[in-house]
């Protein structure tokens, strides 16, 4: 029996890139698979996102994504440029129709989904983003380069977003819609037999309830 486990995903989530080993190791079972669901960033999804945070969350989510990374031995660093671009004077982030890089790089990876090729994507092109090696990860042979590991290319990709994006973008928003139906509204959340489990310090209560399920 194969089990199932959806998995809601931002492509601007450092949490979500802290996770991609261990759910790659998931992926890896022979009687697992990984669903990805791709979201819009909580701020495009939620108005007025950062006009609720504490005060104290920007510099506690910088300590906490750091010193996690450093715990679990990866490679980190905030993207340059940031995948989400905001509005100088508001601090809010510019309408999605506005923004010059998540639209086309969440409608690029669903569209590896489709093809077969969610996980597989996620790998190389969130290390390329979040992993600090690389400053403008949005030009040059970059990001080709990391979207052929996936075994697709790069230039179809964009070309098939863009005349296709009123349809992914669709799905993007029902895919943010079953979160919701599902009790949560973060990522990266893994949603096992119904039973949501969120952020990256849930995986080890996950895999508890994949070792019950396994022992059926």
């Amino acid at each position: 029996m194969v089990h199932a486990i959806d998995l809601y995903w931002s492509m601007r989530s450092p949490f979500c890139y802290l996770a991609l080993d261990r759910l790659l190791v998931l992926d890896r079972q022979e009687d697992v698979t990984v669903n990805v669901k791709h979201v819009w960033p909580g701020a495009i999804r939620h108005k007025s996102y950062f006009k609720n945070l504490n005060p104290n969350y920007p510099s506690y989510h910088r300590r906490d994504t750091e010193r996690l990374a450093k715990y679990l031995r990866l490679p980190y660093s905030r993207p340059k440029p940031d995948p989400l671009v905001f509005d100088k004077q508001t601090m809010e982030p510019l309408p999605l129709a506005d923004q010059p890089h998540i639209g086309w790089l969440t409608r690029i990876a669903q569209l590896a989904v489709e093809a077969g090729a969610g996980m597989a994507f996620l790998d190389p092109v969130t290390r390329l983003i979040w992993g600090g090696m690389v400053e403008n990860w949005h030009e040059g042979e970059h990001m080709p380069r990391a979207v052929m590991e996936t075994g697709l290319d790069f230039s179809d990709l964009c070309a098939q977003a863009d005349a296709e994006a009123e349809r992914l973008d669709a799905i993007i928003d029902a895919n943010n819609d079953t979160l919701s139906a599902v009790g949560h509204w973060g990522v990266p959340c893994m949603v096992f037999e119904d039973e949501p489990f969120f952020g990256q310090d849930r995986l080890d209560l996950l895999n508890w309830r994949l070792d019950e399920a396994q022992k059926r």
